[in-house]
């Protein structure tokens, strides 16, 4: 579990065909200070498993399904990543609850520029844009955001926007994106459990007539 604050922007130093998937290495020093095999570190909001490690780096496997769902497969050395440690128990929730469980990705289609802020308006998949709503919580690469407008529920494209605060753009990698990049995406999990439920119930109801 992750709260979607990043703790430090790491590199990828190594991408390695493993099996039907890959071997990522990421230089992360500080994410590696504590970290033991097994323990689940988040590398552009995508939740990845320590499986080796050293002084200041980490390898994680990526299977496929993870390649296909996430950007992790156009990764090579020398790219950035946000990376967070799991949430320890006594630690505080300073974004909202995050699983590193990447919905799809989404595309960045405009960048403007405020006297302090920087506000993307990102595109999403028409599957996912349910789950997104005004002032509700999302998920960009990792990052905790606060959602500041959407498009319509009847609009033909599906979009929604975040403002970044100076803050944001210089500690995590959202500050150097342009449109066209392509970022992970992950929704709010109580949205995503509404709609599951909302899902039964409408099938109940209507075999029931």
């Amino acid at each position: 579990m992750f709260t979607g604050i990043v703790e430090e922007k790491g590199e990828i130093v190594a991408v390695v065909p493993h099996g039907d998937g890959i071997r990522l290495t990421v230089r992360a020093p500080l994410a590696v200070s504590d970290a033991s095999h097994g323990d689940s570190i988040a590398i552009s909001g995508t939740c990845l498993t320590v499986a080796d490690q050293d002084d200041d780096r980490f390898s994680a496997d990526v299977m496929r399904q993870t390649l296909d769902m996430t950007t992790l497969g156009g990764f090579a050395p020398g790219t950035a990543v946000n990376v967070e440690r799991a949430m320890a128990a006594h630690g505080r929730l300073g974004g909202h609850i995050v699983q590193g469980h990447v919905d799809g990705t989404g595309e960045l289609l405009e960048v403007r520029p405020g006297a302090q802020w920087r506000v993307l308006r990102i595109g999403l998949p028409a599957h996912l844009a349910p789950l997104v709503v005004d002032k509700g919580s999302i998920t960009v690469d990792g990052v905790s955001l606060t959602v500041s407008a959407t498009s319509g529920a009847g609009d033909a494209e599906h979009w929604f926007e975040v403002s970044l605060i100076p803050e944001t753009l210089q500690v995590t990698t959202l500050g150097d994106r342009v449109a066209g990049d392509r970022v992970n995406l992950e929704t709010d999990i109580l949205a995503r459990h509404v709609q599951r439920l909302l899902a039964f119930t409408t099938r109940d109801e209507g075999g029931s007539r």
